[in-house]
């Protein structure tokens, strides 16, 4: 039994990467909604198929160490398919409230129970359980462990391609860029400032400056096609509740313009005073999709 994922979730296509503050949540007091405000960013990345997320300290005087790992340890959690959260995460109480949030039901997160639903060829994620005879046992969500010739070790997360269904289940490790999905996304809770992160960390992509004070995209966008098409992948930048991006590369002694090929209002004439990071993530990868990719 397999799902039938649109064809351009199945599509070539250059990498996606998103940078949120570390603040994203600072404004927000109780753990429930900022559980629910991270889970916004998880599901968006997962909607318009986000490789990495970024997420890079925005305040010089404050330590925001544990406001990255939160943010960063539910974002891990809401990609980790099911079947491997328990044994992934075990009892976090950063994860007390993860029970509101939608799944995201993207390749990688199957509905299937039965080894008799594989077929050979299929790719999925797996947590490897324990050492066998020539290799590991790897539950990938069915209701028996796949045998894989490796030597990786218990608790290791991978994914798997299917390679035997009859008899004993039998698959092989492949990488992420073998798979012909979009496979989830990635986690980097960075100790570097923005400015540092995108000058070591984006070279060759198309790295696009959200911002109130930017060019409407409507006047960009033939500009923002030429730009993408010489590209390797794109970066988006987002600012935080309280400061915008001028705000917080000032303080490393940058101007915006500089790190960024396109500072761009995605939402031109906007009628609330403020859009929230949360907000501005899924507007800007809305329009990027529909118009550019």
């Amino acid at each position: 039994m397999t799902m039938n994922w649109p064809e351009t979730a199945k599509a070539p296509r250059k990498k996606t990467l998103i940078a949120i503050p570390a603040s994203l949540v600072s404004d927000t007091p109780h753990l429930r909604e900022k559980t629910y405000k991270i889970g916004l960013i998880g599901r968006s990345a997962a909607i318009f198929r986000v490789d990495r997320i970024v997420i890079y300290p925005d305040l010089s005087f404050r330590d925001q160490a544990k406001d990255a790992k939160l943010i960063g340890t539910i974002l891990r959690y809401l990609e980790t398919p099911q079947y491997m959260r328990k044994k992934a995460f075990g009892i976090i109480p950063d994860l007390r409230y993860v029970g509101i949030l939608h799944p995201l039901r993207t390749p990688h997160h199957p509905v299937i129970h039965s080894v008799d639903d594989l077929h050979v060829g299929g790719f999925h994620e797996g947590l490897v359980l324990k050492p066998v005879e020539k290799g590991v046992l790897v539950d990938i969500g069915v209701d028996r462990p796949v045998f894989v010739r490796s030597s990786r070790r218990v608790g290791e997360r991978v994914t798997v391609k299917v390679t035997q269904t009859k008899g004993e289940p039998k698959g092989t490790i492949v990488s992420r860029g073998e798979v012909p999905f979009y496979w989830g996304y990635e986690v980097d809770a960075s100790k570097l400032p923005l400015g540092r992160i995108v000058r070591s960390q984006m070279k060759g992509s198309l790295v696009i400056a959200t911002s109130r004070y930017g060019n409407h995209i409507t006047e960009m966008m033939d500009d923002i096609k030429r730009a993408f098409q010489g590209s390797k992948g794109v970066a988006f930048l987002f600012g935080s509740p309280k400061e915008g991006l001028a705000e917080i590369l000032a303080r490393e002694g940058l101007d915006v313009t500089e790190i960024s090929d396109f500072l761009v209002n995605v939402i031109p004439s906007q009628g609330a005073m403020t859009v929230r990071t949360e907000e501005a993530v899924y507007a800007s990868l809305s329009i990027f999709n529909a118009f550019v990719r």
